[in-house]
């Protein structure tokens, strides 16, 4: 039953649409603009840098609020599984995101909301995903393709960490953690699908999905070593977004795609 409570929670903190809110303080629904997506992405390019930031800010923190609240309820009751609740209100919240129910279930894409879920759920996966997404688009300019590489690093982030008892939990509420991460980063692969198409597109799909298993290995073993007080050097971080231009032979100078 806590865990449904958690997800209600969570919903309910993620159907605050911030750039649905600033679109309408324009007269406009941003979902008409753009990408279609009611998201930081589209109300950066469609209302400009501060609509952007206001978007982002918003997004980040419903997610830090959900995961607050539902720790404030049952911080005493299931202290020994809130590791495991604050994912189930994260996905509440990223589903709230998604598919608001009053704006016909048509949402954003729940990246900014999963930022808020990592920096307020574990601040070093968070750092590491942060260093991913910079060094992805820096070398690539897709957001999009940043994104989700942070949201695969984060998911194998939280499986090194989890194994390493860094959560505090048994086994079964462990592995009921992991699933619920790969259902979250199953999910930013359908909400982005149709980038990932195009990635493809002009990638070659061997590329795009070498390229994405090389970083999640890489990310893996520097993400180890970092954290067992080895220095993690920026060309070793680097490393799993060079592997684009290295195993396809590409020089990545694509514009940045609305997304």
């Amino acid at each position: 039953m806590e865990r449904i409570i958690c997800l209600i929670i969570g919903y309910i903190c993620g159907l605050f649409q911030t750039s649905y809110i600033i679109g309408r303080m324009h007269k406009t629904d941003i979902r008409d603009y753009g990408s279609g997506n009611a998201g930081t992405t589209n109300a950066l390019r469609t209302f400009g840098r501060k609509a952007g930031a206001l978007t982002l800010l918003g997004d980040v923190l419903k997610c830090v609020i959900a995961v607050i609240l539902v720790n404030l309820i049952f911080g005493k009751t299931y202290g020994e599984i809130m590791p495991l609740l604050s994912v189930y209100a994260a996905a509440g919240c990223i589903l709230g995101h998604n598919f608001p129910f009053y704006l016909n279930f048509r949402g954003g894409k729940g990246f900014a909301a999963s930022v808020g879920f990592m920096l307020i759920f574990d601040y070093k996966i968070f750092f590491v995903c942060a260093v991913v997404f910079i060094a992805i688009f820096f070398l690539t300019h897709y957001v999009s393709l940043g994104s989700l590489s942070a949201y695969v690093t984060a998911l194998i982030a939280m499986i090194l960490r989890g194994q390493g008892g860094a959560y505090g939990m048994d086994k079964n509420h462990v592995l009921e953690m992991y699933i619920l991460m790969i259902l979250l980063t199953a999910l930013a692969f359908c909400a982005m699908a149709s980038i990932g198409f195009a990635l493809t597109t002009h990638l070659g799909a061997g590329v795009f999905l070498a390229s994405l298993l090389w970083q999640g290995l890489s990310i893996a073993n520097y993400y180890t070593l970092a954290f067992r007080g080895t220095i993690m050097m920026p060309s070793d971080i680097l490393a799993a977004g060079t592997a684009f231009n290295v195993l396809g032979n590409y020089r990545i100078t694509f514009p940045m795609p609305v997304c």
